[in-house]
C-alpha cells in the first residue's frame, strides 16, 4: 500500500510526540519540510549507575534543535488539552510515545492524530512489536502508518512498508532499520497529506496479535528448547535486556548465538537430558551448549558486573567441565 502522491508539499503544522531513540529519525525528517510547533516526551527518568535524572532521547534531540519542547506526566488534565489545542496544529504524529492520547486529545488536530507502528498491523499490537516479531521467528516485518483511534493500534492504515527480518537480525539491528523505516513512510504520508489520508484501510480482523512487553523474565533461557528457537530468543532480547540464564558465577547475558553445525564429538547421544550442559568449544572457539535438539554455539555474551566478551574469553576462566551444566546448582554426573 502506498499513500498517494503530489507534487507539492503542503507545510503542515505538527506537534511530535515520541520519547525514545526510535522515534528521532521520524521528528527530524518532519522538522525539514513542515512546522514542528512542539514536541511532547516523556518526563526525564532516572537512569545510569547513579540514577540521575536523564531526559529521554527525543526530547534531548528537540531541545538540541531548538524545538519547543512539553513533557507531561499525563494528557487527561484539561491544562494540559488546552495547551495541546492552542498550539493550532494539523497534525498530531505519534511515534513510540509511551503515554496513552484520550479520545479528547484525539480530536483536536484539523486532520488527525496519525501514528508510525513498527510492524505490519495488524500483526504485533502493543509494547514490543519489534522484539516479539523475532522471538516469533517472523521473516519479515515493516512499519504502518495509521490514524490513531481508541483502541491499542488498531486505527485505520494509511501506508505501510515491508522489509525482510535477515538471520544476522537482533532487535536493536532491525530498531535502526525500522525507525528511519518508519520515518520514510510517515515523512512520504504528510508531505501527500490531506490527500494521502483520503483512503485509510481498515484493519483486518484476521492475524491479530499483540507484542506484550517485554519483562526480564521473558528474556530467561530455556535450554530445553530446540537451537533455532534459542537463536531467535537471543537475538529477540538483544542488546536489551538480554537473554540470561545462570553461569557458574551467576547470571549471564547471552548476546549473540547460533545453531552449531554440527554435534560435538564429545556430546552424548540422548539430547533430553543434556540442555544447557557445556560441550566445548567449536573450530571458532564458540562456546557449544546443549540444547533440546543439538548444540548452540555462543560467540558473544556478558557475565553478571562485568563487560561483554566473547566466548572465548568467559572460558579462559569459567572452569567449565565437559557434559557439566552452565550452572552448577542444577549439576550432576554426566551421562
Amino acid at each position: 500500500m502506498t499513500a498517494s502522491t503530489s507534487h507539492a508539499t503542503a507545510k503542515q503544522r505538527i506537534v511530535f510526540m515520541g520519547s525514545p531513540a526510535f522515534a528521532i529519525p521520524t521528528l527530524e525528517r518532519l522538522a525539514k519540510t513542515h512546522d514542528v510547533c512542539a514536541v511532547y516526551s516523556q518526563p526525564a527518568k532516572k537512569s545510569g549507575r547513579g540514577m540521575t535524572m536523564t531526559a529521554m532521547p527525543v526530547a534531548q534531540y528537540a531541545e538540541a534543535a531548538g524545538l519547543a519542547v512539553f513533557t507531561p506526566t499525563e494528557l487527561t488534565s484539561t491544562a494540559v488539552q488546552a495547551q495541546l489545542k492552542n498550539h493550532q496544529a494539523t497534525l498530531f504524529i505519534v511515534v513510540a510515545y509511551g503515554l496513552l492520547l484520550p479520545p479528547s486529545v484525539l480530536k483536536i488536530p484539523l486532520l488527525g492524530c496519525l501514528n508510525g507502528h513498527a510492524s505490519l498491523l495488524p500483526r504485533w499490537r502493543g509494547a514490543a512489536p519489534i522484539q516479539r516479531a523475532i522471538e516469533a521467528g517472523d521473516s519479515q516485518t515493516g512499519v504502518a502508518a495509521m490514524i490513531m483511534e481508541a483502541g491499542l493500534d488498531t486505527g485505520p492504515v494509511i501506508d505501510t512498508r515491508m522489509i525482510a527480518i535477515d538471520p544476522e537480525d537482533d532487535a536493536g539491528k532491525l530498531h535502526d532499520k525500522l525507525s528511519h523505516l518508519t520515518a520514510s513512510c510517515l515523512g512520504n504520508v504528510v508531505d501527500t497529506a490531506p490527500n494521502s489520508l483520503n483512503a485509510p484501510v481498515r484493519q483486518s480482523a484476521d492475524g491479530v496479535t499483540y507484542a506484550a512487553k517485554i519483562t526480564s523474565h521473558d528474556a530467561e533461557i530455556n535450554w530445553q528448547k530446540p537451537a533455532l528457537e534459542l537463536d531467535y530468543h537471543i537475538r529477540a532480547f538483544s542488546p536489551y535486556p538480554g537473554a540470561w540464564c545462570q553461569g557458574p558465577r551467576g547470571q549471564i547475558r547471552i548476546l549473540s548465538a547460533k545453531p552449531a553445525a554440527k554435534l560435538a564429538a564429545t556430546r552424548p547421544p540422548t539430547a533430553s537430558n543434556n540442555g544447557g550442559c557445556f560441550f566445548g568449544k567449536d573450530a571458532n572457539d564458540a562456546m557449544l551448549i546443549g540444547c533440546a535438539d543439538g548444540l548452540l554455539a555462543v560467540t558473544m555474551l556478558q557475565p553478571a558486573g562485568k563487560k561483554t566478551m566473547s566466548a572465548a574469553d568467559f572460558l579462559n576462566g569459567a572452569g567449565l567441565k565437559i557434559g557439566h551444566p552452565l550452572d552448577p546448582a542444577q549439576a550432576k554426573s554426566p551421562q
